[in-house]
This record gives C-alpha cells, sequence and structure tokens, in this order.
C-alpha cells in the first residue's frame, strides 16, 4: 500500500468492535509507557460507547482489510467562548501500519466528521517525546502553548468531592 492511503478504509466501530478497541487502548498506554493505566474493561466500552447514554464514538482504520489504527473521540466538548470542539482521545496507528496514510486519513476523517456536525475545531494531547508531534505539525496542528494541562485522579478526585455539598 502507497504512503497516499490509498487502501486504507475509515469506519465508525460497532459494538461488536470494544475488544478490538481495547486492544487498541493497550496498544497506546504500552506506547506511551503506562500499561498499568489502562482499567477499561470491554463491558465499560459497551455501555458508554454503545449503549443508550452515548459518551463517545470510535473510527477504526483498516489497511489491506485489517484492523490498522483507531481513533476515540467523546462528544463536541462546548465552550461557551468558543464553538464545538471535536476532542480526539485516543489516536494509535499499529507500527507495521505507519507509514501507509493511515494516521492522515484517520486526521482526515475526524476534520470530515468535525465539519459534517459544525464543529469549528480538533483538539487532543501529545506527550512531549512523542515523535508523532511532527507529523500533526505537517498536518497543520499547533501546538497551544498557552495552554497547560490540569488534572486530578484518584486520592485528589476523593478529597475534592468531599467539599460536595448536597441540596
Amino acid at each position: 500500500m502507497s504512503p497516499t492511503g490509498i487502501g486504507v478504509s475509515i469506519r465508525f466501530a460497532a459494538a461488536d468492535d470494544c475488544g478490538l478497541i481495547l486492544d487498541f487502548i493497550r496498544e497506546l498506554a504500552l506506547y506511551e509507557k503506562a500499561p498499568e493505566a489502562v482499567v477499561a474493561t470491554e463491558a465499560q466500552l459497551r455501555q458508554h460507547g454503545f449503549g443508550p447514554q452515548r459518551q463517545f464514538e470510535a473510527i477504526i482504520a483498516e489497511l489491506g482489510g485489517e484492523p490498522a489504527g483507531h481513533g476515540a473521540l467523546p462528544h463536541a466538548l462546548l465552550d461557551l467562548a468558543r464553538t464545538p470542539t471535536l476532542y480526539l482521545e485516543d489516536i494509535v496507528v499499529r507500527e507495521a501500519a505507519r507509514g501507509h496514510g493511515v494516521g492522515r486519513r484517520l486526521m482526515a476523517r475526524l476534520a470530515a466528521i468535525a465539519l459534517e456536525r459544525g464543529w469549528g475545531r480538533i483538539d487532543f494531547h501529545v506527550l512531549d517525546w512523542n515523535p508523532a508531534r511532527g507529523f500533526y505539525r505537517k498536518l497543520g496542528f499547533d501546538h497551544l502553548e498557552e495552554w497547560l494541562r490540569y488534572g486530578a485522579a484518584g486520592g485528589w478526585l476523593e478529597r475534592l468531592a468531599e467539599w460536595d455539598e448536597p441540596g
């Protein structure tokens, strides 16, 4: 297959793809040097991605009919000062499929989804050591230096929730 993406197909994931999605999540966590971070299960993916109250969607890239890449997107984020945003939670292209246009096709499909839905942006996070940063720059994405990521989990999240007052 050529680097132009010929032979690459992109489709929305179905409930039957939950095992494959979990495999992609595990591959990404391993690449990001945090395999222990994956606690999701197929049942959770099925419930949250394909149940009555969907929390995310996923797309699957196939190269020559074989799963080659994956993108997960929660529903659009709304910022009252900006346009709705497609937030890309995860993107991974299997090592054997790199250099065949799979990543570019995944990003192009995500851009088309955003435009089809009237969303004006795509945002995502990239680890500072990830060589894919150069790939994203080639596609026209900029590092938004003025924005810093913050987060809380585990014990900190539990302590913060203790301040929640009923009523």
